[in-house]
């Protein structure tokens, strides 16, 4: 399973139990995946209180797109990203 494929549903609850406990895990141990979890969220929560994202969590999802543009998988990060299950 790669976890972008299903980030967002996870963070809207629509996941099934395993999907979710999967996706979890791997945003615990995946700082990336984390940090792009968390940005999602700060975005979510802002759009619910109908106010302005904080521009620190749109400027850290504009560098992570960014990079995503320009970095290639190093496997730092256990190389979860794509091929395999977390």
């Amino acid at each position: 399973m790669q976890v972008a494929r299903v980030l967002q549903s996870y963070l809207d609850g629509e996941t099934d139990e395993v999907t979710a406990g999967r996706v979890a895990a791997h945003l615990e141990d995946c700082r990336r995946c984390g940090l792009e979890a968390s940005v999602y969220q700060e975005i979510h929560n802002a759009l619910a209180r109908r106010t302005e994202p904080d521009s620190a969590a749109v400027d850290r999802l504009r560098a992570f797109g960014a990079s995503l543009l320009s970095d290639r998988p190093t496997g730092d990060d256990g190389g979860e990203h794509g091929r395999t299950p977390p």
